[in-house]
Formats: structure tokens, sequence, C-alpha cells
């Protein structure tokens, strides 16, 4: 996903690129507990670094004006193995909603228009909520990546491989229904 395809818009979510005065809602984000489990060890020094200063790659996801979370899209170099790598984290006052689903959707969608023919995550082997969204989606459990994750105590943790491809949802995934 282009910097220049930015924003994607969605009925709930926008994804646009990260501005400086984003740091410290996304560092408030990561200081929560559900989501520090996950995304382990930032300072408001590492937010500005990687996702502040990289707006190649990171991607705020913004509901109603307010930093609900954020994005890595991470697009493979070699056009051979034309596949993308998404990692992403919301608040928990934006959980339950599937804003993170529309997010990823708006992603895919974007990666797929642009010759993106599969999209992978690898969720940690724990994080069972995750893992039922991305399911609902439409990714698929590829596999089990051993040893993947160096956690707090420096002990590791496994990873589910899931991916999704361009042939599963040529247009992309649909955006979630909503009650």
């Amino acid at each position: 996903m282009s910097a220049a395809a930015l924003p994607l818009v969605g009925p709930l979510v926008t994804l646009r690129a990260p501005r400086e005065s984003d740091a410290e809602p996304l560092f408030a984000i990561l200081q929560q507990p559900e989501v520090a489990e996950w995304w382990v060890g930032y300072s408001l020094e590492r937010v500005r670094e990687e996702f502040v200063s990289a707006p190649g790659t990171a991607r705020i996801i913004e509901v109603a004006g307010e930093c609900a979370g954020a994005m890595f899209v991470l697009r493979g170099e070699d056009p051979e193995y034309p596949t993308t790598v998404i990692h992403l984290f919301i608040g928990t006052q934006f959980r339950g909603r599937r804003i993170g689903e529309e997010a990823l959707a708006l992603a895919i969608r974007s990666e797929f228009a642009d010759g993106i023919t599969r999209v992978t995550l690898d969720p940690n082997i724990n994080n069972d909520g995750a893992i039922r969204s991305y399911e609902r989606l439409g990714f698929r459990r590829i596999g089990v990546l051993r040893d993947y994750q160096v956690r707090p105590g420096g002990h590791l943790d496994d990873a589910l491989f899931m991916d999704l491809t361009r042939s599963d949802f040529p247009d992309g995934p649909p955006l979630p229904q909503r009650a």
C-alpha cells in the first residue's frame, strides 16, 4: 500500500499516514495491559521511531477522528513473491466493534489492487481473540511458527502462521457486517 493511496476510508475506520501527534496516543494504547501483552517493550521514543518516522510502512487506524491503533504493512521486495505481512493493534476501548477487521479489510483491498496476491499474519499462538477475528475475515491457518517470539523473561512463544490470498477474495475481503 503506497503512501499515495492513503487515506483509505471505510464505514467506521480511516487508515492514514502517521503524524507526530499520534505518538502519545499510540504509546498510551501500547501501555494497556491487553495490548502490551502482545506488543512488548514500547517506549515513547520507540513509538516515534517505528510508527511516526516510518510513514512508508506504518498506518494509523482512526475512528471518529481518534487514534484507535496502528498497523505495519510490510510488502515484500521480490516481485516473484508478491506478499505483504501485516501486524496491527487496537486500543481496548475499540474492541468488540470489528474495528480491527475493517482496518485489515481496507489494507488488504488496497494491497490486492496494487498487485499483491497474498497477505500473511503471524499472531501469537495464545492470542485467541485476534485469531478468531482474522478467521472471520477469511484468513486460514497455515501452520505453527515454533519458538517465534521472544517474550518477557526470555522464554519463546509460538505464532500461528495465517494467510489470505487474492484468489480467496479477488476484490479483497468484504467489510465486516455490523448489527
